[in-house]
């Protein structure tokens, strides 16, 4: 009886030493190879599936005992078990298993910037996220006038139009969906907004709601491409609204316009829709674009001028103009030199 025990004995250490010898070959034991990759680990991928995408890639040998040391590390390291996060790493050729799994861990994913121009529509915001692959456009949209979406952000509207704050965002793939490239958006314009009037309310935000502030922000975003001129068509602006004059923006009433073709005609002028500010007097129903910081502080601090009128000089400037009669014949001027 005790031969046999000491027999089985021997087998049983034989064949756990083999199989240990047969599990550090594997883990101790690079590929061979020079410089790095990008490898793609998708949202929810599990072990075998990280396994294949690796080896795929020829950063290890697709094999089982890959899955083995996964199991044993979580078994070792139980208070601070190595994580096969989701997202895309640039990683490094010539490691052993051993190696890739710890630089998977701690690994920081490829980051890209990505850029939201100042004055942008909603849908335009979208299409740039859907073009490269971090949204879905029908998605971001539908979320973007999702009423309770909107209250959870805290905004009271009927869509995030002018909410969407353009600025270059830093995203990382498989971490970033639909909901949280909108929420972070949002927060920022709410945190640009506060930074910008940090303590007591500014004069026009005793006269004006926040909402009626950033409509009025999106057309001063769109109607100029010069920082230096915001605070004075602001200010052209809201002397319009404290005489009731209508603000006549061809920017507003072309937001208003469905699949506009480039081409503003005097019927567009004269149509009747929520938008168009040479028929309704104040401000349109909503924002016409998502305006950017300059333009939020030219609505919140303007320049007090005594200008009307402004046309365009045609090289991104205006002229601007007190009465009607001195804006005709700036009209004149630069028409001609238009022509």
């Amino acid at each position: 009886m005790r031969s046999l025990l000491r027999i089985l004995f021997v087998l049983f250490l034989s064949s756990s030493l083999l199989a240990a010898g047969w599990l550090a070959y594997y883990v101790f034991k690079p590929l061979p190879g020079h410089g790095e990759v990008l490898v793609v680990l998708p949202k929810g991928a599990g072990s075998r599936q990280i396994m294949a995408l690796l080896g795929e890639k020829g950063v290890i040998k697709d094999d089982l005992r890959f899955l083995a040391l996964v199991r044993l590390l979580r078994e070792i390291e139980r208070d601070n078990p190595p994580k096969l996060r989701a997202g895309e790493f640039h990683v490094p050729l010539g490691l052993t298993p051993l190696q890739v799994i710890r630089f998977l861990h701690t690994a920081k994913p490829v980051q890209y910037r990505v850029t939201i121009p100042e004055g942008l529509t909603m849908a335009q915001v979208a299409d740039i996220f859907a073009k490269q692959g971090w949204a879905d456009r029908a998605v971001f949209l539908q979320l973007c006038q999702d009423k309770k979406f909107l209250n959870k952000l805290g905004v009271r509207a009927d869509s995030l139009e002018g909410y969407l704050f353009p600025e270059t965002y830093s995203l990382v793939r498989g971490e970033t969906d639909e909901q949280i490239l909108i929420t972070s958006m949002v927060r920022r314009f709410f945190a640009v907004w506060k930074e910008l009037n940090p303590t007591e309310l500014s004069a026009q935000e005793a006269k004006y709601s926040p909402q009626q502030l950033l409509i009025l922000a999106s057309i001063v975003e769109k109607e100029t491409g010069a920082a230096s001129e915001r605070k004075t068509i602001a200010g052209v602006f809201y002397n319009r609204l404290r005489i009731g004059m209508r603000l006549q923006s061809d920017p507003t009433t072309i937001y208003g316009i469905k699949d506009f073709n480039g081409n503003l005609t005097k019927a567009d002028l004269l149509a009747e829709t929520p938008y168009n500010t040479y028929v309704i007097s104040g401000l349109p129903i909503g924002p016409i674009c998502n305006p950017g910081k300059a333009a939020l502080e030219a609505v919140l601090h303007p320049a007090e001028v005594p200008y009307l009128y402004f046309v365009s000089k045609n090289d991104g400037s205006h002229q601007f103009s007190r009465t009607l009669e001195e804006h005709n014949r700036a009209v004149s001027v630069y028409q001609k030199r238009k022509n």
